[in-house]
Parts: structure tokens; sequence; C-alpha cells
């Protein structure tokens, strides 16, 4: 059992299904093992912090109201079930013109570092896609590759130099991982 300074979590394909652009809160939901998956980790004394990828904005396919009342859903439901949140750090950057803050872009883990202390190589990133794994990589923390959402995808077009800390199905299986 090993406690992080923070946990990352990428949001879409990670902690919801991601049937695309999500663009109201209507559309959005927790996996249905998201909340206990985290509770479990945050019993052993853990915190996190949401890093998101959010194009949709740029793109105008969600408008950034729409995007805020999802985040204050998100931060209501964790402060409803006792998880930490220490914050939830959206980049609306479009892929063609992305600043330092678009994954697997440093920024946002940057800010967070800045923002609460933390000591990036005692994190934990969890994410479905290549870029959660690259960043987390990149600045030497842990990462757990989810095969939810683009995960299935992602762990068959890594190479063996990239391979994840942890492969996990869910979240689920990610927190008994990480509750041993």
């Amino acid at each position: 059992m090993k406690i992080y300074d923070c946990i990352f979590l990428d949001r879409d394909g990670t902690i919801n299904p991601d049937p695309g652009y999500i663009s109201s809160i209507e559309n959005f939901k927790f996996f249905d093992y998201t909340i206990p998956a985290l509770k479990n980790i945050a019993n052993l004394g853990n915190r996190f912090c949401i890093v998101t990828n959010q194009s949709g904005v740029s793109r105008g396919l969600i408008r950034q109201d729409a995007l805020d009342n999802i985040h204050n859903y998100i931060e209501q439901e964790f402060k409803k079930f006792e998880i930490p949140l220490l914050n939830i750090y959206t980049c609306i950057d479009h892929p063609d013109n992305p600043s330092e803050r678009r994954k697997p872009g440093p920024g946002m883990f940057l800010e967070a570092e800045i923002d609460h202390g933390l000591n990036l190589m005692d994190c934990l990133m969890i994410g479905d896609s290549y870029d959660d794994m690259k960043v987390g990589e990149m600045l030497g923390m842990d990462t757990m590759l989810v095969l939810t959402g683009r995960g299935q995808d992602t762990v068959e077009h890594l190479a063996d130099y990239e391979m994840p800390t942890h492969i996990v199905r869910d979240l689920t299986q990610g927190s008994e991982k990480l509750c041993l």
C-alpha cells in the first residue's frame, strides 16, 4: 500500500464514460464503480486532482458554462462522498494550437504542484490515453492505465519501454491494486 502526495485523474474514459464531447450535465455520469473505488483509495489517505483536456470548448462544441456545471457537479459528488479533491484543472486549447497546459504538456500538473505544494515524483497519474501516460512518465510519476475509455487501444500501441507502472481493467481493479 502506497500513499501518494496526490493522485491525478483524467476525466473522460477514466472516471466517466466517454461518448465524445459531453456538452451538458445531463450527458455526464460517473462509471458505476468510480465513487466506491475512489472512496477506497481516499480512505488510505490519498487526495486527488482531475486534469482534463476539453478542446470541445475551443471547437465550439461545449459552452464554458456547461463545462463549469459539469465540474461543479463532480466537485459536489466528491465532497458528498468525502473524497478529497484538491482541484479540477482544465485545458480548453485546440489540439492544433496547444499550450504547455494541454496534456501531454506538463502545465496543469505544474500549476497543481505550486497550488498545493506537491512533489510530482511522489504522485500517480491515472488515465486511459497515451498522453496521460506520457505526461506522468515525463514528470517522474507512477502511472496507471485503465483499460476503459481509450485504454485498450492505448495499451495495444505502447512500446515495451513505454509501459505504465500499472495496467488495470478499471478504477475498481486500480483501487484493489493500490490497497494491497
